[in-house]
């Protein structure tokens, strides 16, 4: 891969995360005035009017004409938007923006885990070894030293960790559609996503669980829908799904763990400044995930440079190697 297509995939998805560190403390301000479910359903139903409009502009019609992948990408879409956002938003009203911020940054080891029993395949160990230290990290951040006091969230933290689950089967999913872009994968599975959250909300609501919000609500809360809605998962999506593209998904997801180093970053500006300990998680974040970039890249550049083994001429004393000649 060309070094600069590569820069770019980093840049996305370091977009991405950056925006989705601030979804939750945003996100949770909105809980005042928009329950989690309703709060989802006008989020991604507003989204996905804005990523069909956009395919429409840039890919034409063509791109809505059905074709076999539909199905599957319309299951990938629901798994996706609405697993995700509804179970990480209701875990939310029982955790805290940091916790769920920790717990999304599992990712990384969910991905392994998911590609590996995809494909058969162990992910390399510079992947594993990244993300247990950029775990260990992040948990330093969060909880200042005492990681013992992580897991006090009980039912929030396990819908939150169901969520990520969700989403990672939605990221890795994109590669059953090699032929189709960022954005018609982005546009199409998130339309389907938001009539399942529309269909959740509907089946509460006429249940008694949950009340339409009012034009008021809505107007109360304007501002933090915007920013749930435009930056984390306008922007932030197209982003992602841009990113992973690039980088891989089992690469790329490991970008996962700026989320809460930016949830803590606004904490921080808030008013509650890092400890020592804390800013050495920082330290060990960012290591983690810059060593794991230069590591495959280094492990790609060797791959494809080095000479094809054809044979060893061991039968007549010695290992030296037979190189391919290339005839």
């Amino acid at each position: 891969m060309h070094p600069r297509s590569r820069a770019l995939g980093a840049a996305a998805a370091v977009v991405t995360t950056t925006a989705w560190g601030g979804q939750f403390v945003v996100g949770k301000q909105a809980f005042a005035h928009l329950d989690p479910v309703w709060l989802t359903a006008l989020r991604y139903g507003l989204a996905s009017l804005i990523f069909l409009a956009l395919l429409g502009l840039v890919e034409g019609r063509r791109a809505f004409r059905p074709d076999r992948a539909w199905p599957r990408v319309a299951v990938l879409g629901s798994v996706g938007f609405a697993g995700f956002n509804l179970l990480a938003y209701v875990g939310l009203t029982r955790t805290t923006p940091q916790a769920a911020a920790l717990i999304v940054s599992t990712m990384p080891l969910i991905t392994a885990f998911v590609l590996w029993a995809r494909s058969h395949v162990r992910p390399r160990a510079a992947t594993w070894w990244s993300s247990g230290v950029a775990l260990l990290g992040v948990g330093l951040v969060l909880t200042d030293g005492h990681l013992s006091g992580l897991g006090h969230g009980g039912w929030g933290d396990l819908l939150t960790f169901l969520g990520a689950a969700c989403w990672v089967v939605y990221t890795t999913g994109a590669a059953s559609v090699p032929d189709w872009s960022a954005l018609r994968y982005t546009a199409v599975s998130s339309a389907a996503g938001s009539v399942v959250i529309f269909g959740v909300a509907g089946v509460c609501t006429g249940a008694g669980w949950l009340s339409v919000p009012t034009p008021g609500d809505v107007a109360a809360a304007w501002w933090q829908l915007a920013y749930v809605t435009l930056i984390a998962a306008v922007v932030a999506v197209l982003c992602w799904n841009a990113a992973m593209r690039t980088l891989g998904a089992q690469d790329g997801v490991l970008f996962i763990n700026l989320v809460p180093l930016t949830t803590f970053a606004i904490e921080a500006c808030l008013g509650r400044l890092p400890h020592p300990v804390q800013l050495v998680g920082v330290a060990v974040t960012i290591t983690a995930l810059v060593g794991n970039n230069v590591l495959t890249r280094r492990t790609d550049i060797v791959s494809k440079t080095r000479p094809v083994r054809r044979a060893s001429r061991t039968d007549i004393g010695t290992t030296e190697p037979v190189l391919d000649s290339g005839r």
